[in-house]
């Protein structure tokens, strides 16, 4: 039996609803009370090594998010695995800095199936670097998921829809640009997988006190600022996948790229 992309966010919604206490009319969600219904990173952790290494990122991400946005941003991610229930958290992270053992595949199918039936997975690297181990992990791992002749990992052009969801952007930046592209996996004209190589945890990461972590380079905080709307981005565009390709936009869009300031509002 297939399942569409609505019907996944549907489920995943009614099972983060269901433990808060809301009522499901049919297949409507009638109200969504509490922490149960707040949109969640789940933190994908994959078999050995660091799969952490930036444990306040996506906390800091969630709450510029929510800030930003009207989208209701659970603070804390959920941290899983691919023996769980995929579907409670549509949008995954899995970030790294070493090589990674690749899960069996038994997982893999699990993974395959998360991604054909509305998933969403963000990789990020942390190593600082195109070509090191977790990199090389990363691309054996999406070529297990999507073996050939299936296409894998290719570069996302500037003009995609991703970059302009609700900032325009035209690269992603992170704590360094080492890349200047996005690459991701793209199925039926939809981004299953986007894969940045700049540390983006690494621009998100701020402690208790509220510190940034690290130091963004060479751009500082305008590169930091960069990394976060890139992070925005992605989250819209896992809610609302193609609705700003739409050409009723294009006006507006070639407005905002033609209003440049420099006060650090700019739109790029």
């Amino acid at each position: 039996m297939s399942t569409s992309r609505r019907d996944f966010l549907r489920i995943g919604l009614a099972a983060g609803a269901a433990t808060a206490g809301s009522v499901i009319v049919g297949d409507k969600l009638a109200r969504a009370i509490g922490k149960g219904s707040k949109f969640r990173f789940g933190q994908l952790k994959m078999g050995t090594g660091n799969w952490n290494p930036r444990p306040t990122a996506l906390r800091r991400l969630a709450w510029e998010i929510d800030k930003r946005t009207s989208i209701d941003m659970a603070t804390e991610p959920k941290v899983v695995t691919l023996d769980d229930k995929l579907q409670d958290t549509p949008f995954l992270y899995l970030a790294g800095d070493r090589e990674f053992t690749l899960p069996d595949e038994t997982k893999i199918e699990r993974l395959r199936r998360f991604l054909t039936f509305g998933g969403f997975l963000l990789i990020d690297s942390a190593e600082g670097r195109t070509d090191g181990a977790f990199d090389r992990s990363v691309r054996r791992l999406i070529e297990a998921v999507y073996k050939p002749p299936q296409k894998g990992l290719r570069i996302i052009p500037g003009n995609h829809v991703v970059h302009k969801s609700f900032y325009l952007i035209d690269r992603p930046k992170g704590r360094v640009a080492v890349s200047p592209v996005l690459e991701g996996v793209v199925r039926d004209g939809r981004i299953t997988i986007a894969y940045v190589q700049n540390d983006l945890g690494g621009a998100w990461a701020r402690d208790n006190f509220g510190n940034y972590e690290f130091r963004c380079v060479p751009g500082g905080e305008r590169q930091r600022e960069m990394a976060f709307r890139m992070g925005v981005n992605m989250v819209m565009y896992t809610l609302c996948l193609e609705y700003k390709s739409d050409q009723v936009h294009v006006d507006f869009i070639m407005r905002r790229r033609r209003w440049r300031p420099n006060d650090g509002a700019s739109s790029r």
